[in-house]
């Protein structure tokens, strides 16, 4: 396989997939390698973590069948994963199919750590959601509604945890029959600890549940928010209560409640917006806050539709699509998408605005694929040059003489999946 990555490198490679390189540095910073190594459980030598790292370059570019598009190993792609060669669709399926839901579990802890302490993080207000994908899986199953007026599909439900402050996911899990939301919920919350074990909870309306709302007042220190379902008993107490005006068409209440057949009680707090009784409308959240209700509803909550803006900027990357319910592959594609996500995420940083809030889609499209260049080899280093590379977007600053920046960083530039090349890059 060594043999091969050389005598592959060897050869004169022109293309415009040679901006996808700037990942490599990335991954080197975060550590991939490492995270990649650990969840395949092989070595630096082996296959199996480079088919890992074509699945993660994959989602960087945003694409779901590159193993159809064979152009691709012309230029460079199969390269970038110290292959000489793209892997097959079945290579990758029997690499995701043998490890476990664990083992991608515990990847996406290790890097949740990795991201903390890179401060890609601030820990104050995570988003729980359940988020529902699209499946084309072909074994039965329930058919849900995704938004009222769509037709009922095949859905694979999934559960995320994002950091609202930056828009970054800690980590993300899969609902199945054995797993309910609430179950589900409480895996999700047990990785938020490696980030943050007293942040504010920011939840959906589907986390009301007495089992879950108790689980976490009881076994962790998180202050929790969440909607409070519509029930004929929350309407009554919504309309019984004397109301504080804060400001024009809007006052809240409080009161103590508990779940029926339930002792332990908890903070509702109901918001009425409108002027006139007959405009009135009301919405009631229960939270193991202490907070002002005014701070949580009118500034935290709004907080939350963050995690919205994480699936439209960077759901591409391949948690906007599921084609089978396997677990073992799914946790292990989404986990390996978490890894190109991260890293994209500490590129985009490198770039100025407004490049920076460009989607995934449209860095894939603008950067990734769009760049034109040459790979070759100059002594112990694989020197990429990029012919077009917008000048505004100011990588000659982040890249050229990409050795000596990592060394100043305290990184090996040894790449290890490129059997210990250096890179650098080169800008005309």
């Amino acid at each position: 396989m060594e043999q091969l990555f050389r005598e592959s490198l060897s050869k004169k490679i022109c293309g415009t997939l040679v901006g996808l390189w700037f990942l490599a540095a990335e991954h080197l910073r975060l550590g991939n390698w490492d995270l990649i190594k650990g969840y395949t459980g092989c070595a630096d030598a082996d296959i199996e973590p480079r088919i890992a790292m074509q699945i993660v370059n994959e989602a960087a570019l945003c694409s779901n069948r590159i193993r159809r598009s064979n152009y691709i190993s012309h230029q460079g792609f199969e390269l970038l994963n110290g292959l000489g060669f793209l892997v097959t669709d079945k290579q990758v399926h029997d690499l995701l199919d043998k490890h476990t839901v664990i083992e991608a579990q515990s990847l996406q802890e290790t890097l949740a750590v990795i991201r903390s302490n890179n401060g890609h993080y601030k820990g104050n207000l995570i988003a729980i959601d359940p988020h529902r994908i699209v499946s084309t899986s072909q074994r039965i199953m329930p058919k849900k509604k995704k938004q009222p007026e769509e037709p009922a599909r095949k859905m694979l439900q999934t559960f995320f945890a994002l950091d609202t402050q930056t828009g970054q996911p800690i980590g993300c899990g899969i609902g199945s029959p054995g797993a309910n939301t609430t179950k589900a919920t409480i895996d999700l919350l047990n990785m938020v600890t490696m980030v943050s074990k007293n942040a504010l909870i920011l939840a959906d309306k589907e986390h009301f549940t007495e089992y879950l709302i108790r689980s976490i007042d009881q076994n962790s220190d998180f202050e929790f928010l969440v909607p409070a379902i519509s029930t004929e008993r929350i309407q009554k107490i919504e309309r019984s209560q004397t109301y504080q005006r804060k400001w024009a068409g809007y006052a809240i209440a409080e009161t103590m409640f508990n779940f029926d057949g339930h002792k332990e009680k908890y903070r509702l707090i109901s918001q009425r917006e409108g002027e006139t009784t007959r405009n009135y409308v009301y919405k009631s959240f229960l939270t193991l806050s202490g907070k002002p209700a005014t701070v949580l509803l009118s500034e935290m909550y709004q907080e939350r539709w963050s995690i919205e803006d994480f699936f439209n900027f960077d759901g591409a990357m391949g948690f906007d699509r599921a084609s089978t319910f396997n677990l073992n592959i799914r946790y292990g594609k989404m986990s390996l998408a978490l890894l190109a996500q991260a890293a994209t995420y500490q590129f985009r940083q490198k770039l100025p605005k407004p490049y920076n809030r460009w989607n995934s889609t449209h860095l894939a499209d603008a950067v990734f694929t769009k760049i034109d260049g040459d790979i070759r080899v100059k002594d112990d280093t694989i020197i990429i040059t990029c012919y077009n590379a917008p000048k505004e977007l100011n990588l000659h600053n982040h890249y050229q003489n990409l050795p000596a920046k990592l060394i100043s960083e305290g990184i090996n530039p040894k790449v290890p999946w490129l059997y210990d090349y250096k890179l650098d890059f080169r800008f005309k």
